[in-house]
């Protein structure tokens, strides 16, 4: 059985990380949606309510794990057996950061092989950051998120 992780703060999940997770899903047998804790971004939703939204936002998606983690992300790879890590590039800044990611990930354990995906180009410019500045300022999010998650946005919001 062929597993890979997706990592990522999914502050929110959007539909650019649902992209994702659909293409890595016809690749893999099992994609586990590994939410990373990150303190130190200061995420505006908590850990509990990411993993929610990810949980609400894969339901229909075969194959799709979610599950938290709050340490180095070969160690979490190890714990779980898998040596697949998944990213999704969207631009040209993503590839530089990713890349350089990836060689210090392989540095850790070189049996980690980091494989790369690109969205639609209908999702290629949604990221969470932007999703999170459209929040901030009482914008529609419904073309960015799936519904299940829009609504769970709004009842965090309450």
């Amino acid at each position: 059985m062929k597993k890979t992780i997706y990592p990522g703060t999914f502050d929110p999940i959007t539909n650019g990380h649902l992209d994702i997770i659909k293409r890595a899903s016809h690749i893999f047998d099992e994609v586990v949606v590994a939410v990373a804790d990150s303190k130190a971004k200061k995420p505006m939703f908590s850990l509990s309510q990411r993993v929610e939204m990810a949980k609400l936002a894969t339901k229909e998606i075969k194959g799709v794990k979610v599950v938290s983690f709050d340490n180095l992300l070969v160690d979490f790879a190890k714990k779980m057996q898998i040596s697949f890590i998944v990213r999704g590039l969207r631009a040209v800044s993503d590839f530089e950061y990713e890349l350089q990611m990836g060689y210090a990930n392989s540095s850790l354990d070189p049996n980690i092989e980091t494989i790369y995906l690109m969205p639609t180009l209908e999702n290629a410019f949604i990221s969470s950051s932007v999703v999170r500045t459209i929040l901030s300022h009482g914008g529609d999010i419904s073309h960015l998120v799936c519904k299940e998650v829009v609504k769970q946005i709004y009842s965090y919001q309450k």
